[in-house]
């Protein structure tokens, strides 16, 4: 059963710019590993923070280092949850997540379902 559906779009040259501005961000957002990617693909795994988020009905308080999108063997992409978004997950009955991610033409966007 699906329990929730996100989607988010990011502008990658906008997201960047910000990213620049304030070094700071990238530590609040992401995880060490994620930090360590090319912009078009911070771009991309900030669109499945905020797309998982929104599957999870965007409750306040998830904190962003509770998620982090990483690659199977066979390249594709998956969410690892744990502490605030983990706990969401629990309390709706999510038991899996299923993650697409896509950056072309200037724009990075995500979509996350959440399964029962």
């Amino acid at each position: 059963m699906i329990i929730g559906v996100g989607i988010d779009v990011v502008n990658i040259a906008r997201f960047e710019e910000r990213m620049l501005r304030n070094p700071r961000l990238a530590l609040r957002l992401f995880t060490p590993g994620e930090r360590e990617l090319r912009p078009e693909s911070m771009a991309a795994r900030f669109a499945a923070k905020e797309a998982l988020a929104k599957s999870l009905g965007a409750p306040v308080g998830l904190h962003w280092q509770d998620a982090t999108v990483v690659r199977n063997d066979d390249g594709r992409p998956h969410l690892e949850v744990s502490g605030t978004v983990a706990a969401r997950a629990e309390e709706l009955g999510v038991a899996s997540f299923h993650l697409s991610l896509s950056h072309d033409a200037g724009v990075a966007s995500a979509v996350v379902i959440a399964e029962g």
